[in-house]
């Protein structure tokens, strides 16, 4: 005939597997719920990355790249230097002579302090 202190281990063993198996279940259920997030999170992933995809294509598609502009090289040797150009009627070969707040030039100042 079972003891009193035999049913009450075999008691106190069925409530420590019951709160086992409830904590157990808790787990579960969160793994459950964060499995379930990553695959929204991957779903929305993929929908972002075939929405670039599908951008970055018609962007490419729509734009071809333009050809470079080749430069006329008959037009640029037959082009007369910058020594060669004719100054403007205004403009004299001789530098004009340039003057400061007193009224005297710039070089009879430097020949008078030289």
């Amino acid at each position: 005939m079972p003891t009193v202190s035999s049913v009450n281990a075999l008691q106190a063993s069925i409530a420590q597997a019951e709160r086992q198996v409830q904590q157990d279940q808790v787990r579960v259920n969160q793994d459950a719920s964060r499995l379930e997030q990553s695959r929204q999170q991957l779903s929305d992933d993929k929908q972002t990355l075939d929405d670039t995809r599908r951008q970055s294509t018609q962007a490419s598609n729509a734009a071809p790249p333009k050809a470079a502009a080749v430069p006329n090289l008959t037009q640029a040797i037959e082009k007369p230097s910058r020594a060669e150009q004719i100054l403007p009627a205004g403009l004299s070969a001789q530098p004009r002579t340039l003057i400061n707040a007193q009224g005297q030039t710039i070089g009879k100042l430097i020949n008078v302090t030289a």
